[in-house]
């Protein structure tokens, strides 16, 4: 229902919803930042809220990525998603968008329960090594960004904005 209320609209009308509901990690590191949407006018529906708060898991995406790829050096080439979240393609769609590269999901989405299983089959002797585990991972489907560089980064600089009045918010207990 959500990837139908979020195309509803063009954009989110310049709403951003920071999640910081109990702070912020990568790469803000902010105990004491709190949830925020900004941008709200008389004309905000809830479809742009809708779309606000999915545009914010791809930039909280797009935030550990960079991390990601400045502690490492490692470019990154495409991202393997997987839980409940990556069933909605708009949701895909949008992450390769914002963060500008591939991103992959699997046939079986729930892969934490799947590794959990592989896990203890090992454990059991069931299969004798990971090898053999390998190929029972398939892409359903690979999203690549649609969205060129700039339109990308103009949205993650009004994140970078919404995000920064989000921060150091809570007051000491």
């Amino acid at each position: 229902e959500t990837a139908k209320l979020a195309r509803s609209v063009d954009s989110t009308d310049g709403v951003y919803m920071v999640p910081a509901f109990t702070g912020l990690g990568v790469p803000y590191w902010d105990g004491r930042a709190r949830g925020t949407i900004v941008g709200m006018t008389r004309g905000t529906r809830r479809e742009h809220l809708v779309r606000a708060t999915l545009e914010a898991i791809a930039y909280q995406t797009r935030d550990v990525a960079e991390a990601m790829e400045a502690d490492s050096g490692i470019e990154t080439t495409s991202l393997r998603v997987d839980g409940g979240a990556v069933k909605n393609n708009f949701l895909c769609q949008l992450q390769s968008d914002i963060i500008q590269t591939d991103i992959v999901r699997p046939v079986v989405d729930e892969t934490t329960a799947l590794g959990s299983a592989y896990a203890a089959g090992l454990a059991v002797g069931y299969w004798d090594n990971i090898n053999k585990l390998r190929s029972n991972w398939q892409v359903d489907e690979d999203f690549e960004p649609e969205m060129d560089d700039e339109g990308a980064d103009e949205m993650y600089r009004r994140w970078d904005d919404a995000v920064e009045r989000s921060l150091d918010w809570a007051e000491e207990d």
